[in-house]
């Protein structure tokens, strides 16, 4: 698990957020020697200034490269985790320290440790979108981009377990061909999509096409024109001929698509209930207050034990050996 030191903002300290928080964080930017990394599930504004959009791949290679002193992760916990994993002389900051994640979460360390240990032949395939105890217990750790890439590297007599998503896993298994062990860990953002609802937009569109992410149920992937990472769905979109698209995955995502193609509609896949449930409620957590509150006050700060982050490293370097 990781650990933090925070220092909660006064009421002084919140009053006196500057009314322009662009020029204030741009101003901390410099003053820090900073760079701001954003997941495309962040809300508008933090996208708009951060200097690095994309997905936990993308965002892992940036953060490995960054020639910065401070890395503000405008995330969820296991990111700004991976990028103190890759980064460990360099100040990490997470606007919300409780912005986490169902899929993380739904990965105990103590259960998994027992999971592994009952299938000692295997090695461990993780999704990134797991914590830094999940990593160090890992052989290799993949994104929703590069899974399949891996998974059909590894000799077909070699048993594997995949962790945490069985959605993803289950989705691997499919194009690979490859039999895995799932832990049976879901994000909750993804299991919401009504494929009743979906179908119906559908019909009321029928020019456009379904995209989703692998992290979908297959219920709702069975509809998809076309199934990728989050920024693998954002090139299609960009590229293809069609001109509406039903996006499922984090609607946070559309402010990106809607900037590279504004002639193109993206409309959000429904969820179950008449709710904003296809809202991640974690990712949704960091504000551009808080952002800007983070760099002034240099918190909360993401620190790893040391023989945990060095155990964590080394199926990430070998993801980034694998992808390349």
């Amino acid at each position: 698990m990781f650990t933090a030191t925070l220092s909660p903002p006064n009421s002084a300290q919140t009053s006196a957020i500057p009314d322009d928080l662009f020029a204030a964080i741009e101003s901390l930017k410099q003053e820090l020697n900073a760079v701001i990394l954003a997941h495309y599930y962040q809300e508008p504004d933090i996208q708009d200034i951060a200097d690095y959009i994309g997905d936990s791949l993308e965002l892992s290679r940036k953060a490995a490269n960054t020639n910065a002193d401070v890395i503000v992760f405008a995330g969820v916990h296991f990111m700004a985790e991976t990028a103190k994993i890759l980064n460990p002389n360099k100040l990490v900051l997470l606007p919300d320290l409780d912005a986490g994640c169902s899929l993380a979460d739904s990965c105990p360390p103590d259960a998994f440790g027992e999971f592994k240990a009952a299938h000692p032949d295997h090695i461990v395939i993780s999704y990134i979108n797991c914590s830094a105890a999940i990593k160090a217990m890992s052989d290799i750790i993949c994104t929703s981009s590069n899974a399949v890439k891996l998974v059909r590297q590894i000799p077909e007599n070699q048993p594997i377990i995949f962790a945490p998503d069985r959605n993803l896993g289950r989705y691997v298994m499919e194009q690979t061909g490859r039999d895995m062990v799932l832990w049976q860990g879901s994000c909750m953002v993804h299991e919401t999509f009504s494929e009743k609802k979906m179908v119906q937009l559908k019909i009321q569109h029928p020019e456009a096409e379904i995209i989703a992410h692998p992290e979908c149920e297959p219920p709702v992937l069975r509809h998809a024109n076309y199934v990728g990472s989050t920024s693998a769905l954002l090139n299609y979109a960009q590229n293809s001929d069609s001109s509406v698209f039903i996006v499922a995955t984090e609607p946070g995502i559309i402010h990106q698509m809607q900037k590279q193609a504004q002639d193109k509609q993206f409309i959000p896949a429904p969820p179950m209930n008449s709710c904003a449930c296809n809202e991640c409620p974690h990712m949704r957590l960091n504000t551009l207050e808080k952002l800007y509150l983070a760099m002034k006050n240099r918190a909360p700060e993401i620190t790893l034990p040391e023989e945990t982050r060095v155990a964590a490293l080394r199926p990430i370097q070998r993801m980034l050996e694998m992808s390349a």
